[in-house]
């Protein structure tokens, strides 16, 4: 199981960036999928869930400037991060609690990480 994330980059306060994220490998169900992020010298906080009924949990920063959302038939969520501020500079990781086969139960999968840097 691969999950290749994508989006990441530079941006000034106040801007956007989209971020996405892929799923793929052998995958027999996908119960949630979604973004938690690690600033230089803190510890890895939840940005964003969301289970495959489309169930949405939000780490208390970002809510209601981050949205997710989620393309089941090709494993991809997306976030579209709205009025960045510095505060929001991380390596996002892109995770994801899946299932390999019928039998079971589901791991935590993550993915390499991509850098976002807001700039003041």
């Amino acid at each position: 199981v691969q999950l290749q994330a994508s989006g990441g980059g530079l941006v000034q306060t106040g801007g956007s960036l989209r971020l996405s994220c892929a799923a793929s490998g052998r995958i027999f169900s996908i119960n949630a999928m979604g973004w938690y992020r690690q600033a230089p010298g803190k510890q890895r906080e939840l940005v964003v869930t969301i289970t495959s009924d489309g169930i949405t949990t939000y780490g208390n920063s970002v809510s209601g400037r981050f949205t997710i959302s989620r393309d089941n038939a090709k494993n991809t969520v997306y976030l579209q991060a709205d009025s960045l501020v510095p505060e929001d500079t991380a390596v996002y990781y892109c995770y994801a609690d899946l299932k390999t086969g019928f039998y079971g139960r589901s791991s935590d999968y993550w993915g390499q990480g991509t850098l976002v840097t807001v700039s003041s």
